[in-house]
């Protein structure tokens, strides 16, 4: 009986690992976006041990990935709330200085879909699978955002 179980866990485990290697920077990414590098690196990494706790649960899912986006989202309120910006870019930084303080002062949601189209280059709909919104509301959280980023960082179109 103890070698059945241990088969059972190994099994698990090789089926689990696969299955991370292709959620866990999707997950990770779209949590960061949402609340920063510290507490979003938590999130997922609470999420993914929350999944891996309820992998049977969570196999019937649909869309894992935005529903382990809830779990970290839930999981991070004991923590932190909100973006952290970096508090002094590198010298040598790939990106406008300004540009961290600018994206703190935007809206949760803006912010989050702002760094997944533009940064991470992810599509209307998988940015709107994850965070449980339509494509067009996506759209529109990054149409605003990015006005407003132009307007914090003194950019005209």
């Amino acid at each position: 009986m103890v070698i059945t179980d241990e088969v059972r866990l190994v099994n698990k485990a090789d089926a689990f690992a696969d299955w991370y290697a292709g959620v866990e920077p999707r997950l990770r990414a779209a949590l960061v976006a949402r609340f920063g590098p510290e507490v979003g690196r938590d999130a997922a990494a609470a999420a993914l041990a929350w999944a891996w706790e309820h992998w049977g649960r969570l196999a019937e899912v649909d869309n894992p990935v935005g529903y382990l986006y809830r779990v970290g989202q839930s999981r991070s309120r004991r923590r932190k709330q909100g973006w952290t910006a970096i508090e002094t870019p590198p010298a040598d930084a790939p990106f406008e200085p300004g540009l961290p303080a600018a994206l703190a002062l935007l809206s949760g949601r803006q912010r989050s879909v702002v760094i997944l189209v533009n940064a991470y280059g992810w599509s209307f709909a998988e940015t709107a699978a994850v965070l449980g919104i339509t494509k067009s509301s996506v759209q529109t959280h990054l149409e605003r955002g990015m006005a407003s980023l132009r307007q914090s960082l003194g950019v005209t179109p």
